[in-house]
C-alpha cells in the first residue's frame, strides 16, 4: 500500500511540482477562455446558416459539418501544427489550438444550436417578422433567446467536453496543465503529478457537471 502512494500519490513530489502544475492550470484556464467563444461563435454561424432554405448554402454547409465532426480533433491540430508548414503556412501553437478548437468544436456547437432553433415553433418567427424586425433581428431577438434556453444542458455539456480536450494542446507544446504535469513525471519518474493534475481537473470541472444535473433533471421535470 505504502508503494501505491509513493507512486500515485507522493506529497512531497506534488508539492515539488506545484508550481508549475499551477503555471499549467492558468494556461488552461486562458485557452478554455480564448477556444469556448471561438467555438460558440463558429457555431452560432453555422447554425443561422442551417436557416437559409438554400441547397446551395446546405449541402456545404452539411459537408461543413460531418466533416468536422468526423475528424479527430487531435489529427486535426496536428496537421495545422505540423502539416501546415508544408504548404507555406506557419502556424503558431496558441494559433494552431484556436484554428483547430473553432472549426472542431464550432461544427458539435453548431449542430446543437441548430437543433435549439428547430425546437423553436416556426410561428414564433412569423410573429416577429409581422412586428417589422429584419428575418435576422427576429433571430438575433426572439429565436435564438428560446433555442438557447431549449438546449443549455446541451451547451453546457459540451463546453465541459471542450474544457477537457484543452489537454490535447500538449501535442504542440502548449504549456497547459497536462504537458506540465508530464513534464514533472519525466523528471521525477513518479506518476503523482500526473494524479494531482486529474485532481485539479475535478475540481474544476465537478461544479459544472453539478450543475449539469441539476438542468437536465429540472428539464426532465418541466417535461412531466
Amino acid at each position: 500500500m505504502q508503494d501505491f502512494l509513493n507512486a500515485f500519490f507522493s506529497l512531497d513530489i506534488i508539492s515539488q511540482a506545484w508550481p508549475i502544475l499551477l503555471q499549467g492550470f492558468w494556461v488552461t484556464l486562458w485557452l478554455s477562455a480564448l477556444v469556448i467563444p471561438l467555438g460558440l461563435i463558429s457555431g452560432t454561424v453555422l447554425a443561422l446558416l442551417s436557416t437559409v432554405r438554400s441547397r446551395w448554402v446546405a449541402w456545404p454547409l452539411w459537408a461543413w459539418v460531418d466533416f468536422f465532426r468526423a475528424i479527430p480533433p487531435l489529427v486535426l491540430l496536428v496537421f495545422i501544427y505540423a502539416g501546415l508548414p508544408f504548404a507555406g503556412f506557419e502556424v503558431s501553437a496558441v494559433g494552431a489550438v484556436a484554428l483547430g478548437f473553432f472549426l472542431n468544436t464550432g461544427a458539435y456547437y453548431g449542430e446543437i444550436l441548430r437543433a435549439g432553433i428547430e425546437s423553436v415553433p416556426r410561428g414564433q418567427l412569423e410573429a416577429a417578422r409581422s412586428t417589422g424586425l429584419t428575418r435576422w433581428q427576429a433571430m438575433q431577438h426572439v429565436i435564438l433567446p428560446q433555442a438557447v434556453r431549449n438546449v443549455l444542458p446541451d451547451l453546457i455539456s459540451n463546453t465541459l467536453e471542450v474544457v477537457k480536450l484543452t489537454s490535447i494542446a500538449s501535442v504542440v507544446a502548449l504549456p497547459e496543465l497536462l504537458f506540465q504535469a508530464r513534464q514533472a513525471q519525466s523528471v521525477t519518474y513518479n506518476a503523482s503529478p500526473i494524479m494531482a493534475a486529474a485532481i485539479i481537473y475535478f475540481i474544476l470541472l465537478w461544479p459544472v457537471v453539478r450543475l449539469l444535473s441539476r438542468l437536465e433533471n429540472r428539464q426532465l421535470a418541466a417535461r412531466r
